[in-house]
C-alpha cells in the first residue's frame, strides 16, 4: 500500500515563501514500512521541497507535518504534493493545490 497525500494547506509567509501543512494517510508496520517523506513539485515536476518523515505514524493516522520557508516563484500558481512510502516509493494519491500569492 502506498502512502496518500489527503489534504494541503499552504500559507504565504515572508516574500516568495509559503508553510505547506500537508496531511498523508498510509498503512504503516513500524520502522519496516512508514511513509518516509512528502515533496512539494511544480507544475514542470520540479521539487521545490521535501519534509522529510523521521519515524513511523503506526498509531497516528492520518498524520499532518509542516514544511515551511518553501520558495515558489511567482509565476508558479499551482503545486502537486505527493508522499513517499519507504518501501513502495511515490506511489500513492497526489494532490495539486492552487498557491495564496499575495
Amino acid at each position: 500500500m502506498c502512502a496518500d497525500v489527503e489534504e494541503v494547506v499552504i500559507t504565504p509567509e515572508t516574500e516568495g515563501t509559503f508553510r505547506f501543512d500537508v496531511t498523508v494517510r498510509s498503512v504503516e508496520t513500524g520502522w519496516d514500512k512508514y511513509a518516509d517523506a512528502w515533496e512539494v513539485r511544480a507544475p514542470d515536476g520540479a521539487v521545490l521541497g521535501t519534509r522529510i518523515l523521521a519515524h513511523p505514524h503506526v498509531d497516528e493516522q492520518p498524520f499532518t507535518r509542516s514544511l515551511s520557508g518553501v520558495v515558489i516563484p511567482a509565476d508558479v500558481t499551482q503545486v502537486e504534493v505527493a508522499a513517499r512510502d519507504l518501501v513502495e516509493g511515490f506511489c500513492g494519491a497526489i494532490m495539486g493545490a492552487d498557491v495564496p500569492h499575495p
